[in-house]
């Protein structure tokens, strides 16, 4: 089956590579994350995402449009920020596998523990029934550890949040409090 998978950064793509191979499935990444600011860490984690996947044999398709004030147009509210924003990308994965042609899509974003999992899927299949590909549910997280070790022990850029400003706000706040 060939796949389209989003890939929001070299870290969380690790594992979900790993299983998509161990079952057969050859992943092609997808790289749109508009989502991410400032642009020097949208660049760190989009320049470590080309090397890593580059290295391992994977395909990388890029939509590398910084895209920050679409992300920002996007949010309808603070509260419903992760919607808008899950919305945004898998639409964009979504459209993109419909067009080349791809049998499926997913998204990496299902490896970590912090996204909203519920949310995320119900955005994803509504990106697919809205492009006309199927969505290829995986629960990546059991895997999610593993990855973040390989990636410590590779040397890739960790990120110190999840993407968005809001997100970047709540680490550093939980820390200070913390």
């Amino acid at each position: 089956m060939n796949t389209l998978l989003h890939v929001c950064c070299a870290p969380c793509s690790i594992a979900c590579i790993e299983q998509l191979r161990e079952e057969g499935v050859e992943p092609t990444a997808f790289w749109y994350n508009p989502n991410i600011p400032p642009f020097t860490e949208y660049r760190a984690r989009r320049d470590t995402a080309r090397a890593y996947l580059k290295d391992i044999g994977v395909t990388l398709a890029e939509e590398d449009d910084y895209g920050l004030r679409a992300f920002l147009d996007a949010i309808p509210a603070y509260d419903r920020r992760c919607a808008a924003c899950y919305a945004l990308r898998l639409n964009a994965a979504a459209a993109y596998a419909a067009a080349e042609g791809f049998a499926s899509f997913s998204t990496t974003l299902l490896i970590s523990p912090y996204q909203n999992h519920e949310l995320l899927k119900a955005e994803a299949q509504k990106a697919a029934k809205a492009h006309g590909v199927e969505f290829l549910y995986r629960d990546f997280r059991p895997r999610f550890r593993e990855g973040q070790q390989k990636a410590r022990e590779a040397g890739l850029y960790m990120q110190k949040y999840c993407g968005c400003i809001f997100s970047e706000e709540e680490r550093y706040n939980k820390r200070k409090s913390g």
